[in-house]
């Protein structure tokens, strides 16, 4: 467009300086009057004919000796280009070996000739975390007692009572009972979850989408940058699911209020934002938990990421909070932006955004699925009794 525009004008002044070179001749008088020549200004400068183009060129006129220079040479090549937007670089192979849960002895049962004795330790899954005792029964039948020191729930029944089952084989009767665990939601949420340390490092994206009860997991969200000005990149929200859908029930916040990691204030939980590095990415750690009641072990998330001018502070609407010690903290770099994350940081208006942010881009991001395993407690078949 540049180049067209400057050749039409190189064309019209061409045109001008043309007609300037048919100057009319001085008007010839008729004999016996004198010869009137034009008047000249004093200071004033008359065209002169350029010796290499033989266009006339007015040295008070800028146009003109522009147009001498444009005449006397050829124009250079324009060799500037769009730059090419930066390549996303490629996962390498990455070796992973997936993680099998050990697990734990913690019921042992031994059968008498009328009754049956179990001990079920309180660190059901050998997470370290002990378990609410009106949370576990043998068959609808609660304990009867307990071990404070060895941190060990005792139950006692009789064969036909607590909803066994007899089966009868050639050489023997068999009652089987049924340990049930059904743990409460954490926080008046559909979730559940045991605690534990298991992490990834940061270096690679994990090959595997396997979890285990427990564990915790590693998630990045970036922002390319390409051409523009940087880029810094923020969670404002994100949900689970049991389904693709992100609206389908049951359903679970852990990231609110523009974001505010919600989850370790609602569960207790270790799920927090790691201190910024890069403006263009933020990590975070969930604790993995599965819903009440599911059958499936699948979860998916799903986010909705902002950028915004990495020069932009960080405010209400703009800001990455952990409830760490309990108290909230910043990703960043000014923990006040977390007073909001008890009750509201406004709504979801590009109007009531801070002048400074400058809302760039922004979008829902879905990360899974995530297939979330229990370890399984393992039976130990006799024990001693006190």
């Amino acid at each position: 467009m540049e180049l067209k525009l400057v050749g039409l004008c190189v064309l019209l002044l061409v045109f001008i300086g043309s007609c300037g070179a048919q100057l009319p001749k001085w008007r010839e008088t008729s004999p016996g009057q004198p010869q009137k020549r034009p008047v000249q200004q004093a200071g004033a400068q008359l065209p002169v004919q350029d010796p290499v183009s033989g266009v006339l060129v007015n040295p008070e006129d800028p146009l003109s000796v522009q147009l001498k220079q444009v005449m006397q040479g050829q124009l250079k090549k324009l060799t500037w280009r769009f730059p090419q937007a930066p390549e996303k670089p490629q996962q390498p192979a990455v070796h992973f070996e997936p993680r099998q849960p050990v697990s734990a002895v913690s019921v042992a049962a031994e059968c008498g000739e009328n009754s049956v004795y179990v001990e079920v330790k309180k660190d059901l899954f050998g997470t370290g975390e002990l378990i609410n005792p009106s949370a576990l029964s043998l068959g609808g039948c609660a304990a009867i007692g307990e071990d404070s020191a060895a941190q060990v729930l005792i139950f006692e029944a009789e064969l036909q009572l607590c909803n066994s089952v007899l089966r009868t084989t050639a050489d023997e009767l068999v009652y089987s009972f049924v340990l049930q665990y059904a743990n409460e939601p954490l926080g008046g949420k559909p979730i559940v979850r045991t605690s534990g340390a298991t992490v990834d490092d940061w270096r690679h994206e994990r090959p595997s989408n396997q979890y285990f009860l427990g564990d915790l997991i590693n998630i990045e969200a970036s922002v390319m940058q390409y051409n523009h000005v940087p880029l810094r990149i923020f969670v404002d929200s994100c949900v689970a699911t049991a389904m693709p859908d992100a609206n389908a029930a049951p359903r679970y916040s852990f990231i609110d209020h523009y974001g505010c990691l919600v989850d370790a204030k609602l569960t207790g939980s270790t799920s927090h934002f790691l201190p910024r590095v890069q403006a263009d990415k933020l990590q975070f750690q969930l604790e993995t938990f599965v819903f009440q009641q599911q059958r499936s072990e699948l979860i998916y998330l799903t986010c909705f990421l902002k950028a915004t001018p990495a020069s932009a502070p960080t405010d209400g609407m703009h800001k990455a909070c952990s409830f760490t010690a309990n108290r909230w903290m910043t990703a960043d770099d000014d923990d006040r932006v977390c007073g909001c994350c008890d009750a509201s940081c406004g709504l979801r208006d590009e109007g009531h955004e801070s002048p400074g942010a400058g809302l760039k881009w922004g979008g829902n991001v879905s990360v899974g699925p995530v297939r979330v395993g229990e370890k399984a407690p393992v039976w130990q078949r006799s024990i001693n009794k006190p």
